[in-house]
């Protein structure tokens, strides 16, 4: 049984910001009569940046991302140093799938603020998706040189140490980010397949239990358990957790692939067929070809044992 993995890094895709060191009172309510005409336009500019960038995460928040991009523009082209415009404009760029330019968007965020660690971790969460390994291990670093308890910093850098073959290092991210955000799955989920590349089924079958105790319907963690289960003949047990997967997400094709060679193991050919077909017409849908061949191999072995 084979595995098929996606590294999926996570930008920090909740944290949008409004500017917590600047009021968004109006101008005119902070500034005195004495204040200088060049002064008060400064406000009165930053002020109405920060008026556009408040409108932007509405428009997020509303479902609204082509407005929202054009309204975080907008803030910027009033204030070309509001570095909360520019990382908000990251995130929303990097929901509506354009990388490159949530990763320049991030760079400008961390060009007008050198402290601000959630820009640095965001960049280098896209340089690792764009599989910029060593820009985005340095980026991340530094985030948790500002942030040290920034647990999705530290996910994200254990993906990158990971890739990079530098397994302990790895390791000890994943068990950070453990620590700072107990309420992720993702950390113990990677941490469980890195053991179970490193044929460690037991410590793999405890990281992929944690993470279930964080998610229970985490289905990546129900189908690697399956995979631990299947591999130690437990074949009840993978049958359970492929089932289990499949409850949790139904387009998870993995899982049906899964109880597929279940029940072959267990000569229940009919069975074996049904799971398999559904699991090849997923992958076709989903574009992935050689999965494809692999569970049409598998229905062929089974219709030929009928």
């Amino acid at each position: 049984m084979q595995l098929q993995v996606k590294i999926c890094p996570i930008l920090i895709g909740l944290s949008w910001l409004l500017w917590g060191s600047v009021s968004t009172v109006q101008a005119s309510e902070v500034l005195s009569s004495e204040t200088s005409p060049i002064l008060y336009a400064q406000f009165n500019q930053q002020d109405q940046a920060i008026q556009w960038m408040t409108r932007g995460l509405e428009l997020v928040q509303a479902g609204n991302l082509t407005e929202a991009i054009a309204a975080f523009r907008q803030a910027i082209a009033i204030d070309r140093s509001l570095a909360p415009a520019y990382y908000n404009l990251g995130l929303a760029l990097r929901q509506s799938g354009d990388l490159q330019a949530a990763a320049d968007a991030f760079y400008q965020a961390i060009q007008n603020d050198p402290g601000f660690a959630l820009a640095y971790a965001n960049l280098g969460a896209a340089l690792l998706e764009g599989n910029n390994l060593q820009q985005a291990n340095d980026y991340l670093q530094r985030a948790i040189a500002l942030d040290p308890k920034m647990g999705i910093a530290y996910y994200n850098l254990g993906l990158v140490q990971q890739q990079q073959g530098k397994i302990s290092e790895a390791i000890g991210s994943y068990r950070q980010a453990m620590r700072h955000s107990p309420n992720v799955p993702e950390p113990s989920y990677y941490l469980g397949l890195l053991y179970l590349q490193q044929n460690q089924l037991r410590e793999a079958e405890n990281s992929f239990k944690k993470a279930l105790e964080i998610a229970p319907n985490h289905a990546p963690s129900h189908y690697h358990l399956g995979f631990i289960f299947f591999s130690s003949d437990r074949l009840d047990d993978a049958l359970d957790e492929f089932r289990r997967a499949a409850e949790s997400n139904p387009n998870y094709a993995n899982a049906y692939y899964g109880a597929g060679l279940v029940f072959l193991r267990q000569n229940l050919y009919s069975d074996a067929v049904r799971v398999l077909e559904y699991a090849r017409d997923l992958y076709s849908q989903q574009g992935a070809r050689e999965w494809v061949r692999k569970a049409e191999e598998l229905i062929q072995q089974a219709r030929s044992q009928q």
